[in-house]
């Protein structure tokens, strides 16, 4: 097999910009040196080069200095409403092979409204929801309250506490300036889905006829053929109930290696395969590529039906603490085991190997 020269591609956030105003949660998204180093060293054990890039305009003298076969990207960004699809268009520009999802996808899947729009015009189950770009917008009638507010284009749980539930008008109109405000963003306003938070990630690329587009035959839909299915998690919410009733930035952050992980969840299998199914299904209908993670909420109130929330075709690898690690070790797989299957599938959807 040829020996593959593999550039990682992240946004450090110590190299992250700082600027007047900006909100403290600001770059919660971004790797730690520590990531930055494991994910090496795990490329480097699969019997590849690799060496870190900053993933920002130095990369045009970086990559040619290089001279990578392919990049290992998991660049978030810093500014603008498609910042995780800014450096594959770089890629794109200079053609050079990288891992995950495409420009569009990763544009698209940043907007969670415009995500939900792509899964509601395929009927797979998403809450209502509605935007809100100014703060006096009028509540569309079928909204009804209890709702949750969050922004429409962070990750890591940012914007996301126990005042997102919000049950009268004053509430969600207190928590949508909030938001506005602090993200400079649209909020994103869904019916509030009471019961257990579930995601299921993934590696893999869906083959045979996958046109991105859900047809009427039941059998037909359900395609998941070339896709590894991880078991699915369930972080435990109980210690923090009195502080916490979702799955908080607070908790991503500041507390993640103090949770409860539940993997795989305790769910029947019908359950799970049904899981398994929508995300294979919004994977295939947003045009994702060999990895994602999809998070739903289980309606207590209606014998746990599942709900889409959003899909993340750029989950976090951080060992030992990332929800798709904690997965994919829930099937036995450690870290660098999962990294290079994300690196292999991009390998062989390439044709390199």
């Amino acid at each position: 097999m040829k020996h593959f020269k593999v550039a990682l591609l992240a946004n450090l956030k110590k190299n992250a910009p700082k600027f007047e105003g900006m909100a403290i949660d600001q770059w919660d998204d971004l790797d730690s040196e520590k990531t930055i180093i494991a994910l090496v060293e795990a490329i480097r054990a699969g019997g590849y080069t690799c060496e870190f890039l900053e993933g920002n305009l130095t990369l045009f003298e970086t990559l040619s200095t290089f001279r990578p076969d392919i990049c290992f990207n998991i660049c978030e960004g810093h500014f603008g409403d498609a910042r995780e699809a800014q450096i594959p268009s770089i890629l794109e520009m200079m053609r050079i092979p990288y891992t995950g999802s495409k420009v569009l996808t990763l544009a698209l899947a940043l907007d969670k409204p415009m995500t939900k729009r792509v899964i509601a015009f395929h009927d797979l189950p998403t809450p209502e929801f509605q935007t809100f770009e100014r703060i006096d917008e009028q509540l569309s009638p079928e909204m009804l309250f209890p709702l949750f507010v969050k922004p429409s284009r962070e990750g890591t749980g940012m914007g996301v506490s126990r005042n997102s539930i919000v049950n009268n008008e004053e509430e969600m109109r207190d928590q949508i300036s909030v938001i506005i405000e602090k993200y400079k963003e649209p909020a994103l306003v869904e019916r509030y889905i009471e019961g257990r938070e579930v995601t299921v990630g993934f590696v893999g690329n869906l083959v045979g006829p996958v046109a991105q587009r859900l047809p009427d035959d039941e059998s037909a839909r359900r395609i998941e053929a070339g896709l590894h299915f991880l078991p699915p998690m369930e972080v435990d919410l109980s210690p923090f109930t009195d502080s916490d009733t979702v799955y908080s930035n607070r908790l991503k952050v500041d507390l993640a290696d103090k949770l409860n992980y539940l993997c795989p969840a305790p769910i029947s299998d019908d359950l799970r395969q049904d899981l398994n199914w929508y995300a294979a299904a919004v994977f295939r209908v947003i045009g994702a590529l060999d990895v994602s993670r999809v998070d739903f909420r289980l309606d207590v109130h209606n014998n746990y039906k599942p709900y889409i929330l959003e899909i993340n075709p750029l989950p976090g690898l951080s060992p030992v603490i990332s929800d798709l690690v904690i997965e994919a070790a829930g099937e036995g797989i450690g870290h660098t085991e999962l990294v290079n299957m994300i690196l292999e599938t991009a390998l062989k959807r390439y044709s390199m190997i």
